[in-house]
């Protein structure tokens, strides 16, 4: 069995206003594109400066590849961009990459390549010789993620990666990253952008007030939402009524949020929306509907996006707010 990239058991940081986080167990394989979410306050840049080896937990214990966070060894495995960043504005983009790749004791023949081929990739190409007080968030962000990947990490830490971008951006750098996965470099992507966790993780965590509230494979998690779409034509509220009363489960019309996307302009055209626990029953409202003398457009199941599923966990609980 290998040794995996992350393996925390009870990881706790306790400050005297009660923040941090407390007793936080997970494991990430190598290769393995991991998504830690929560809401503000939650505790996750406080794990992850943890795990990077910036503040040392009260209690537990954690290795990346089998060696104690903190270590020399530990570090010398991971690239890191923070979610707050700052650079030397007078020095260009390239001299504060060169200067990462010294601290990480690089040597200048391999700096002299790898750098202008970071800088490339990241998408800062030639503006790499503008001095960093000329560039945008954005683009300092982009910088920071050719300094985080200069020593060519078996692990790279990301706290908010594309949070300044613009969509292009965004898009951009989830490209990238999918590219780093396929490589097998193991990601631990902390972001409030659900859409880029969803299409680029493995595996989630979700944190509240310091401690997990679920964890699991992120296409499991979606798909345990049994929702079935029936686009049908000559609708009218009698036979919405008929299908609850004669199958005696609960079928309604679909919300416009349920059908983003879609748009239909006969009235008499609808998406009926059913919780159903067996497909045997999908085939059972088709022939019914068809029956009925309707007109079957469409059946589509519903998939949960990680939004939806994100909003609906921590609805109703405590928040602590901006602050970790």
């Amino acid at each position: 069995m290998s040794t995996p990239a992350i393996e925390a058991v009870s990881l706790t940081k306790e400050y005297d206003n009660g923040r941090g986080c407390r007793n936080v167990t997970i494991t990430v394989g190598k290769g393995e594109a991991f998504g830690f979410l929560g809401p503000n306050g939650a505790g996750k840049s406080t794990f992850v400066k943890m795990l990077v080896g910036l503040i040392h937990p009260t209690a537990g214990s954690a290795t990346l590849f089998g060696h104690k966070i903190g270590t020399l060894e530990a570090k010398g495995q991971m690239g890191y961009l923070p979610e707050l960043y700052r650079y030397q504005e007078w020095l260009t983009g390239e001299e504060v990459v060169r200067l990462h790749a010294r601290l990480c004791r690089i040597e200048r023949s391999v700096a002299d390549k790898r750098i202008p081929e970071l800088l490339q990739e990241v998408g800062i190409g030639q503006r790499g010789k503008d001095r960093v007080k000329h560039y945008s968030k954005g683009m300092q962000q982009r910088l920071g993620l050719a300094c985080a990947l200069v020593n060519d990490p078996a692990i790279l830490f990301l706290d908010e990666p594309s949070s300044a971008m613009d969509p292009i951006g965004r898009k951009e750098v989830r490209s990238l990253l999918e590219k780093l996965k396929g490589r097998g470099i193991t990601i631990f992507l902390n972001s409030h952008l659900l859409g880029d966790v969803e299409s680029l993780c493995d595996r989630m965590a979700l944190l509240n007030n310091g401690e997990i509230l679920r964890h699991g494979k992120v296409n499991e998690i979606l798909n345990k939402r049994k929702s079935w779409l029936f686009k049908v034509g000559g609708y009218s509220p009698v036979l919405l009524s008929w299908l609850n009363e004669f199958t005696g489960l609960f079928l309604k019309l679909a919300q416009p949020n349920d059908i983003s996307g879609q748009h239909v302009q006969d009235e008499s055209i609808v998406w009926l929306e059913a919780e159903l626990e067996h497909e045997e029953q999908v085939g059972w409202i088709t022939r019914l509907l068809m029956e009925q003398g309707m007109i079957l457009y469409e059946v589509s199941r519903q998939k949960e996006h990680l939004e939806e599923w994100f909003m609906n966990e921590v609805s109703g609980l405590n928040h602590r707010g901006e602050a970790e």
